[in-house]
This record gives structure tokens, C-alpha cells and sequence, in this order.
């Protein structure tokens, strides 16, 4: 597919007022999900910032399929294509933003949606589900904070941080609501600290559960991978005696990696544990609803604890969830990381908390 190509959905161009920027799968996913629950009069055109990661690549490309599929259009940008990439997205993409009426987006705190927020008029801002990063992100918006994913609060702003921060902090201003602004957050999270002015939509996987499943339940559990080692928040011999044990416990026969699990990580679990590797091609929830899947679905803490028992609403899937022992992580990890991770945890509804006495301490 060329740089911003447009495969045009039954609506007409003049409808599209609705411009919703995704940078990974499950951002396009939830947008699925907005656009089911909401049903948007203006039309809504999606726009694909594609990353460089193949993976995560092919999962964009797919998910765009069933955009296309549901009638609405899909504009893929190599948003990260070279050196005048970014110069060509931006530039190709200031006449829609200036038209638009409303912007969804995925994820705020990246630098491509938090640029292309000071070139809107939009007055009317969605936030999808972007996982755990929708709950911290909000909690820093009803604090007046800086923007900064969890993972990195506490580390030292670089060079570019610093060069970035006038536009991240106009971008956090536009997410703020005014009486002509209106900012919605979509989210299956957990949120409790919602910031004044700001709508919060429940997002409970209706269009997924509507257009999949229900899936077949096999015997045996499935065990879902994180990219918390390549993060650098959990220690890697950590994470693999962890999954080791988890596996054994539990009879654990697939293992379903993260898309920004590395290679050789994934290659040691499989010689280690016996687990048959899998690469998804769809965001999760899509995969388990589809089925075949375990009658136990075991996790780490991560947006899945909370996505998947509404996913799999309706089905005998257990999800549970493993707690990440504080001995497991790095030295470079965040200093928030362990309570922060705990959190995700300890608010997840409808799972099954597995102790850390059943993995390796």
C-alpha cells in the first residue's frame, strides 16, 4: 500500500468529518468499538499511522481489512518512512485535520497525535482505549501533570523531550474541556479520578462480541505474553522462571506473545517451557473470541486482565492474572512501576489473582 492511500467506504467524501489517528491495533480495535457504540452521523475516516515494527505492521493491516469491511475509510500513512516522512504526513494530512469536527485518537501521549492536536479546530476530542496508558493518562490530566507514560515517569527528560515540551504541553491544553470543547474518554478501564468537564464512555466489546464468536473452549490453559522485560521494567531471567512455573502449574500449552515480545526472548520461553509460540494476527481479543481458546487464560498484569472477561462475556473462560513480585524488576524500572502494576491488577473485575507464591520469587 502507497503512503496515504485511501480505499473509499460507501460514504461519501463530504461526510467525513470524523478523523480518528491509531498507532497500533488495539487503538484501531477500540475505535471499532466507539464508532459501533456511537454510530457517528459525520462518518469517520481512519487514519493509520503505521510504525516501522513488522508485527505490529501486519496486525494494523489486518484490523484496517475489517474497517473496510464495516463501510468506513482507511488512510495508511509511513508515518515513519525515512527522514521527510513526517514532513509528508503532517503536511498531507493539514487540510482533513482543518475540516474535521471531530478527532479520535489512541494514544495522547504520542508525539505524532499531540503534534497533529495543535493543527486541529476540532472541538470535539475522543480518547480510545490505549490499555494501561488510558488509566495514567487520565490521572495526569485531572492532576495538571506532564504527559509521560508510566513506564518512563521518574527518568530524566532528554534532548527531545525537552525540544517537544511546548508542543506537549499545548496538546495536553486541547485536552483539556472548555465550554466550546468537549473531550470524551472511551475506555474499558478502570477510571476514578476523572478530571472536571471530561465525558467518560464505557467501552464493553459489543461490536467484538457481536461479530465473533462465541468461541469454541478447548481444555488446558493459554498463557498471554507482555513486553514488560523489553520495556525494561521486569528482569528477563525473572520473566522466564515466572512463565516456566505458570506453565507447569497450569498445564499451559500455547503462548501468545506480545507483538513487541523480541524473538530470542520468545525462542528461549519455547526451548524452556515447551509452550507452542503463537504470533497473533488480530488484537487478542479478537483471537480468543474467534477461538479455538483455553478454558483458563493466564496474564500478567496488563490491559487484557480487563479487556478479555468482556471480550469473552457470556463463555466459561476464566482469565487470571499473576502478580509481578517486586524482586522481579530492574533496577532501571520506574519508581512507580510496582504500584502502578499492582493497580492494573487489583482493579481488574471478573479475574481470578493468582499468587506470586506459585511463581518463582
Amino acid at each position: 500500500m502507497s503512503p496515504r492511500a485511501t480505499v473509499p467506504g460507501p460514504r461519501s467524501a463530504e461526510q467525513h468529518r470524523t478523523l480518528a489517528f491509531v498507532e497500533s491495533p488495539v487503538q484501531l480495535l477500540n475505535v471499532l468499538e466507539w464508532a459501533h457504540r456511537h454510530t457517528p452521523g459525520a462518518g469517520l475516516t481512519l487514519v493509520v499511522l503505521s510504525p516501522v515494527d513488522p508485527m505490529t505492521r501486519g496486525q494494523l493491516r489486518r484490523m484496517a481489512e475489517l474497517a473496510r469491511d464495516e463501510g468506513y475509510e482507511v488512510r495508511w500513512e509511513e508515518a515513519r518512512g525515512g527522514s521527510t516522512a513526517p514532513f509528508q504526513t503532517v503536511g498531507g494530512l493539514m487540510g482533513p485535520l482543518r475540516r474535521a469536527d471531530r478527532i479520535v485518537m489512541g494514544d495522547p501521549f504520542s508525539r505524532y497525535v499531540q503534534l497533529l492536536l495543535t493543527i486541529t479546530r476540532a472541538r470535539d476530542l475522543v480518547v480510545v482505549d490505549d490499555g494501561t496508558a488510558t488509566m495514567e493518562f487520565v490521572t495526569q490530566l485531572a492532576r495538571g501533570e506532564r504527559l509521560v507514560r508510566w513506564h518512563r515517569k521518574g527518568s530524566r527528560q532528554g534532548p527531545r523531550d525537552l525540544m517537544f515540551a511546548p508542543v506537549s504541553s499545548a496538546a495536553r491544553r486541547r485536552l483539556t474541556p472548555e465550554p466550546d470543547r468537549r473531550v470524551e474518554i472511551f475506555s474499558s478501564m478502570p477510571i476514578e479520578e476523572i478530571p472536571d468537564g471530561v465525558t467518560v464512555t464505557a467501552n464493553d466489546f459489543a461490536w467484538t462480541r457481536a461479530r465473533f464468536g462465541p468461541p469454541r473452549i478447548i481444555k488446558g490453559a493459554d498463557m498471554v505474553g507482555t513486553s514488560l522485560v523489553e520495556t525494561g521494567v521486569v528482569d528477563g531471567e525473572r520473566y522466564v522462571d515466572a512463565v516456566r512455573t505458570l506453565a507447569k502449574t497450569h498445564q499451559a500449552a500455547r503462548y501468545f506473545a506480545h507483538r513487541r515480545e523480541s524473538a530470542e526472548k520468545l525462542h528461549r520461553l519455547h526451548g524452556e517451557t515447551g509452550l507452542e509460540i503463537v504470533r497473533p494476527e488480530l488484537p487478542l481479543e479478537l483471537i480468543a473470541r474467534r477461538g479455538p481458546v483455553g478454558r483458563t487464560i493466564l496474564s500478567f498484569p496488563s490491559t487484557v486482565v480487563h479487556t478479555l472477561p468482556l471480550a469473552l462475556a457470556g463463555t466459561e473462560v476464566k482469565v487470571a492474572v499473576c502478580d509481578i513480585d517486586p524482586a522481579w524488576l530492574t533496577e532501571n524500572a520506574s519508581p512507580r512501576a510496582q504500584g502502578f502494576l499492582s493497580g492494573v491488577t487489583g482493579t481488574a473485575r471478573d479475574v481470578h489473582r493468582l499468587s506470586t507464591e506459585a511463581s518463582p520469587a
